[in-house]
C-alpha cells in the first residue's frame, strides 16, 4: 500500500532575534527545514528561496536525481540574488529535507547543521551528520562528543546552499515503515535542548502538531538565543494521510505571502 506523511511544522523567531531566518514547509509528500545564514534580510531570503524552489515538486514523488536538480536550482537562485545585489554577499542556508521517492523509499537530503532524527520502535536516533567545525573536531578525536554543544565555535558551518557552486547536499535513500516518526529541526533546538529531552517529548506526543509545538516550547523555555523550527513527519498508510496543500512556516510563509519569484 502506498505511504504518505502526516506532517506539522512550528517555527518561532525566539526572544533574542528580530527576524526569523528559518524556513520550513510540510506536505503529505515531503517536508524541509532551512536555517538562513547572513545578517539583515539575506538569511531569510536564502532559506525562503530554497523552500520556494523545492515546492515546485508539489503533489508528486520524486527520484534522487530530480531532487538534486531542484537543489542545484535553489543554489543558483541564491547565488543569483547575490550577483544582483552585492549587499546580500554571504547569504546562504542549511537544509534538511525528507521526500517520498518514486519507488516508495524516502529521500533524506542534508547540508549544514540542521538535523534529522528518527523515532522507530521506541529508539530515537540522529540520521544526519552536522557539516560544522565542531563536528570535524569530534570526528578527529580532538574533543569528545559531549563537549560539542557548549563549544564556543559550534555555530560555524562548513557546508551550505549558496556558499559554493558545487554540490554540497547529500541525498540518502531510507526505507520507510508505517509508524516511523521523523523530526527535522534547526539548531535553535539542538544547541539548547539535550537529545534525550527531545526524544522524550517526541515519543510522548500524540500527533505531529503537538510534538513540534512541545519541542519548540522546550527550546524557548531553555533560553534559546536563535530562531527555532521543528518539523515532525509521521509515516502512514495512504488512506490515513491528511491531504492538503503545502504549509509554510518562518521566512517561507512571509515570502510566499508576498509572492516572491525565484531568481
Amino acid at each position: 500500500m502506498p505511504l504518505r506523511l502526516n506532517t506539522a511544522a512550528v517555527s518561532d523567531a525566539g526572544a533574542h532575534r528580530p527576524t526569523n531566518q528559518d524556513a520550513a514547509f510540510v506536505a503529505s509528500w515531503g517536508a524541509a527545514v532551512a536555517d538562513g545564514v547572513g545578517g539583515g534580510p539575506s538569511g531569510d531570503l536564502a532559506s525562503a528561496a530554497l523552500i520556494h524552489r523545492l515546492v515546485a515538486t508539489r503533489g508528486s514523488a520524486i527520484d534522487a536525481d530530480g531532487l538534486l536538480v531542484r537543489i542545484r536550482e535553489a543554489n543558483w537562485d541564491i547565488r543569483a540574488h547575490v550577483e544582483r545585489d552585492p549587499a546580500l554577499q554571504g547569504m546562504a542556508t542549511t537544509f534538511t529535507g525528507l521526500f517520498l521517492g518514486v519507488e516508495g523509499q524516502l529521500l533524506l537530503a542534508h547540508t549544514g547543521d540542521s538535523r534529522a532524527y528518527l523515532l522507530r520502535d521506541g529508539e530515537f536516533s540522529r540520521e544526519t551528520r552536522d557539516d560544522s567545525y565542531v563536528q570535524a573536531l569530534v570526528d578527529h578525536g580532538i574533543i569528545p562528543p559531549e563537549a560539542a554543544a557548549a563549544h564556543p565555535r559550534r555555530n560555524i558551518i562548513t557546508a551550505s546552499l549558496g556558499g559554493a557552486e558545487g554540490d554540497v547536499v547529500s541525498v540518502a535513500e531510507r526505507l520507510p515503515l508505517v509508524g516511523d516518526r521523523w523530526v527535522l529541526c534547526s539548531d535553535g533546538l539542538t544547541d539548547y535542548v539535550p537529545e534525550a529531552d527531545v526524544a522524550r517529548l517526541i515519543a510522548e506526543a500524540d500527533d505531529p502538531r503537538s510534538a513540534a509545538a512541545s519541542a519548540v516550547a522546550l527550546a524557548l523555555e531553555a533560553g534559546t538565543r536563535d530562531n527555532v523550527t521543528v518539523v515532525v513527519c509521521d509515516v502512514v498508510d495512504d488512506d490515513q494521510s491528511i491531504a492538503g496543500e503545502p504549509v509554510f512556516s518562518g521566512s517561507a510563509a512571509r515570502w510566499f505571502a508576498e509572492d516572491v519569484e525565484t531568481a
